[in-house]
């Protein structure tokens, strides 16, 4: 470090600096000290990661939403756990995607947005996440990350509405984030990415060809693929890149995939802990994790009836306190995340002031299928936030227009994204 610098403290702090004691070595966090006191004053943090945690059988409204809008609300049942943090996000309710139905098939729809007819059959559009990361992704050694609980459906899609499997192991994302190959498999990893884009040449060459001979609905189908193959070149090219860089180095230990069959929220927990290292490391910008609607007897204590069985409650109160148990523990560990991205600090401040964090569903009411009324939280992001933004519970407002704010807070210059054409009314 140069001596010459002047800090704020008398007594300079060098970054690397360790607490030491007792033969334990802790490495110090940023702190103000270390920053220059005739440096330039530290600009507002960008907000340019986004995760969102989709569910795939809502939360039930009257637990989650505040009774009054505003900044002085009373916490509802599910906010109480996470009153301490209220600063930090926002309850946004009678919201929904506009044209979007088919109760269970909107989960296709939560972060695309795309209107459907309700049959199954419209093709979907491309998801904010990926639509994010095909736009900045090139920064990280992962453009995305997909991550699920118990299976490989996500709500991430491609431009051509083509379904990203998810990640549902903890374990494998952290070896895939943190655990370098050998030198081996590294050319082995590099041949095979050459290879690839090898074969895309002779593909689009075809392709080229083919297009002489094609009339202009297939010609409009060709120039979709083009542009998948272009992408998919960039993605190779960035890839190939990457694989010669060593991974980051974490001192967390490689979680295992051993928990009791059905244990939603100790999985829910071990794929936060591994999202956070990704996000602290710079790994990956934009992150989707779907926890999705098993059918399995959440190990809880008072829960004695299947997930999707409480879901679709009818109004039973004995089916309705169970269910609450099990979401008021998700809302609590999404919490813990929240925590411990505010407490992770750099010189760019806290990691929840640079990420935005969504969490919702596709049904606002699980128990009769409706897909109006989303339940939606949202935090972090350098948003103000303290508040409920209280939409018409009948004719609701466009949720994708959250994804216009976010987008505009990343700093994209863009106005709209699917069915939002401004940014979200009341979130500053």
């Amino acid at each position: 470090m140069d001596k010459s610098v002047n800090f704020n403290f008398k007594k300079s702090v060098n970054r690397r600096s360790l607490l030491r004691g007792t033969g334990i070595a802790m490495a110090l966090p940023w702190l103000s000290a270390m920053q220059p006191a005739h440096a330039k004053p530290v600009e507002k943090p960008k907000s340019n990661r986004f995760v969102s945690f989709t569910l795939g059988l809502g939360l039930h409204g009257p637990n989650l939403n505040p009774d009054k809008p505003g900044k002085n609300y009373a916490p509802s049942p599910y906010l109480k756990s996470i009153n301490d943090i209220r600063d930090k996000f926002t309850v946004i309710s009678g919201s929904s995607h506009p044209g979007v139905t088919g109760g269970h098939r909107a989960e296709s729809n939560i972060l695309s947005a795309k209107p459907t007819d309700g049959s199954g059959r419209t093709r979907n559009s491309i998801s904010f996440d990926q639509f994010l990361a095909k736009h900045l992704g090139d920064q990280t050694r992962f453009p995305s990350l997909v991550l699920g609980l118990g299976g490989v459906n996500s709500p991430s899609y491609t431009d051509n509405g083509a379904m990203i499997p998810a990640e549902n192991s903890p374990a494998k994302l952290f070896e895939m984030l943190f655990v370098n190959e050998t030198a081996r498999q590294r050319r082995k990893r590099v041949k095979q990415i050459s290879d690839g884009r090898s074969i895309m040449d002779l593909v689009n060459d075809d392709a080229k060809q083919l297009q002489r001979e094609l009339g202009k609905q297939d010609i409009q189908k060709l120039d979709n693929y083009f542009s998948s193959v272009r992408d998919l070149e960039k993605r190779m090219a960035s890839s190939e890149a990457w694989s010669t860089r060593p991974k980051p180095n974490v001192k967390a230990k490689k979680p295992k995939d051993n928990l009791r069959r059905g244990d939603m929220i100790g999985r829910q927990k071990m794929m936060s802990d591994v999202i956070r290292l990704a996000l602290q490391t710079d790994s990956c910008r934009f992150i989707s994790f779907h926890l999705g609607s098993g059918n399995g007897v959440i190990p809880l204590e008072g829960v004695d009836e299947g997930y999707h069985s409480l879901s679709h409650h009818g109004r039973d109160e004995e089916k309705l306190d169970q269910l609450a148990i099990i979401e008021n523990a998700i809302i609590a560990e999404w919490g813990e995340f929240l925590r411990s991205l505010a407490d992770a600090e750099d010189q760019n401040g806290s990691l929840l002031d640079q990420t935005n964090v969504l969490l919702t569903s596709n049904l606002g009411n699980a128990s009769n299928h409706s897909n109006r009324n989303m339940p939606v939280v949202f935090a972090g992001g350098g948003f103000d936030h303290g508040q409920h933004l209280a939409f018409d519970q009948k004719r609701n407002y466009p949720l994708s227009n959250l994804f216009v704010s976010v987008m505009q807070q990343i700093g994209m210059q863009k106005d709209e994204f699917s069915t939002g054409k401004s940014t979200m009314k009341g979130l500053t």
